[in-house]
């Protein structure tokens, strides 16, 4: 759990007390369900100078992620791999209390969470990163920027690092004995990506469950469960934020949720990476 306050939203008491309100209907304040996603839209390729890239903008958050491969060295325990590293940042101009400076635990975090779904779902086949083998092979930096703060940034980080990944394809190499030539100019049919990978993330204000909060739901939930599916529906992460505790009839009510929406979230994936 971070405690740096770097997205921390006083919520007026009229407010919560209003968002509550809605909740007790099974609405909410801005007219969702409560299980109901917010508009997903992603735009391929918006940073023309990434390898790949994708824009992500789940109701106002907005996450932008590129993709850059760099040639280096394999690491001596996996000589037949190439390398996966993720990196986020919470930009200044998100939000009024993100602050300029190197990444914060909160950014850690998101990184990590990011990282471990789709390198433990083995979604990004590292062997495709392979120049040659022992030798030479891709890091490919998944570089992701949080535009806009609006809530539920963790989902959108991982929809738009899996979207730049499939935006992704390797440049031409051409190998002779020891000798490497990349020809960046000319791009192969490789992608680095088996599969999608999407997280989900619930929220439990007091009696209610609901998914993707928004930054007003986030600032007065108990706790916070994300959970990262494959598109089989096998569960690769998750992580829990805030304090709150949950009850194991909890855990189960917002994975059922969780899985639900993951569905959905496929779904719309496919509308735009042609899976």
């Amino acid at each position: 759990m971070s405690i740096t306050p770097s997205n921390q939203n006083i919520v007026p008491f009229v407010k919560k007390e209003s968002i509550l309100a809605a909740l007790d209907r099974g609405v909410r304040i801005d007219g969702r369900k409560l299980n109901e996603y917010r508009k997903l839209s992603i735009t391929l390729g918006y940073a023309k100078k990434a390898e790949g890239s994708a824009l992500v903008k789940l109701g106002d958050t907005t996450v932008l992620a590129g993709v850059k491969l760099e040639e280096e060295e394999p690491f001596p325990d996996t000589p037949n791999q190439g390398n996966l590293v993720v990196n986020v940042e919470l930009l200044p101009l998100a939000y009024e209390t993100f602050e300029p400076g190197p990444p914060d635990e909160n950014a850690i975090e998101l990184a990590r969470v990011v990282d471990r779904s789709l390198r433990d779902s083995k979604a990004v086949d590292l062997s495709k990163l392979v120049i040659i083998p022992g030798k030479k092979v891709w890091t490919a930096w998944v570089d992701v920027y949080v535009l806009n703060y609006d809530g539920n940034i963790l989902d959108a980080c991982t929809l738009a690092s899996v979207a730049a990944l499939y935006n992704t394809k390797l440049p031409k190499v051409e190998v002779e004995g020891e000798n490497v030539r990349i020809i960046r100019e000319e791009k192969t049919d490789i992608i680095p990506i088996n599969y999608p990978v999407v997280t989900v993330t619930a929220a439990k204000i007091g009696n209610h469950i609901i998914v993707d909060p928004n930054i007003d739901e986030e600032s007065i939930a108990d706790v916070k469960l994300s959970i990262s599916y494959t598109r089989d529906g096998r569960i690769v992460g998750m992580q829990k934020n805030f304090s709150g505790s949950l009850t194991l009839q909890d855990v189960d009510m917002m994975e059922n949720i969780s899985r639900s929406t993951a569905q959905y979230l496929f779904e719309e994936l496919k509308k735009y990476l042609n899976l």
